[in-house]
Parts: structure tokens; C-alpha cells; sequence
């Protein structure tokens, strides 16, 4: 059984893959949110192992960034430098910057540390060096203005 901490970040990983799939295929959040219950979290495909996630947490992050979305991107978009928008971020990038940023608005009961450590870990499924210090910078200039 994993740990509450692996079982979280496996719901962080999972989350952004959600938004992503979402923002790619246009999947209705319900038909996402049962997807990933009853095919993805701890299932193992095309030999891939996807660790069993916090279903609760990963159901929040996801519905919350669906739901906040519109507050979310202009958090984001304020952070980015001038002559960035969200629109020139690629897909996997928005997601993980999106749910990112949700976890700081939203839980407080998670440190501010750990969410940013925590993205720049899934950035690092994804990303080189140069990308997991924008998510650090990024990630940490909105927990400055979301958490003071």
C-alpha cells in the first residue's frame, strides 16, 4: 500500500494528465473523473504502472481547477513575462501550472513548499532542467500572491 504522501503525489500526476486529456479531447468532467476511477489509478497500462492515487484529492484537484479555471489562468497569466500568454504554454504545461495553482488557492491544509516541490516533481516526468525552474519560479510567484 503506498503512503499517504506517495498516494498524493500520484493524484497530482494523474490530475494534470486529466486536464490534459480534457483540454485535448474536450472530455466532459464527469466522463474523465470515472475514466480515471475505474481504468487509470492503480491500473497498469500498456505497461505502464499508474500508482493507486488519494481518489478524494485527485477528484478535488481536478473538479476544483475545472471549476476555477478562469481565476486560475489570470493567476497565471499575471506571473508569465511580457509578451507570454497562457495560449503559448504547450497543453501538458498549462495542466500542471493550472492544477498547480488550484492547490494553492484551494488547499491550504497542504504547505506551500510541498505543492510547489511536488509540481516540479511532475515537471520532471515531463520536462528538462530548464522547464522545472520556470514551474519553481512560476509556482512560487503565485503562492505569494494566493498565500502572502
Amino acid at each position: 500500500m503506498a503512503s499517504r504522501s506517495q498516494s498524493r503525489s500520484a493524484a497530482r500526476l494523474a490530475a494534470v494528465q486529466a486536464m490534459y486529456q480534457m483540454e485535448m479531447e474536450g472530455t466532459p468532467l464527469p466522463t474523465l473523473l470515472h475514466e480515471f476511477h475505474h481504468h487509470r489509478l492503480g491500473a497498469t497500462i500498456e505497461g505502464a504502472d499508474y500508482a493507486d492515487a488519494e481518489v478524494d484529492f485527485f477528484d478535488d484537484l481536478v473538479s476544483g481547477t475545472f471549476k476555477r479555471r478562469a481565476e486560475i489562468d489570470d493567476l497565471i497569466a499575471g506571473k508569465l513575462a511580457a509578451g507570454w500568454s497562457l495560449g503559448r504554454l504547450d497543453k501538458p504545461m498549462r495542466g500542471l501550472l493550472r492544477v498547480g495553482t488550484y492547490e494553492l488557492l484551494a488547499r491550504r491544509d497542504v504547505p506551500t513548499a510541498t505543492v510547489i516541490s511536488e509540481y516540479v516533481d511532475v515537471a520532471d516526468a515531463f520536462y528538462d532542467k530548464r522547464e522545472k525552474g520556470f514551474v519553481n519560479g512560476l509556482m512560487d510567484a503565485v503562492a505569494k500572491q494566493v498565500r502572502g
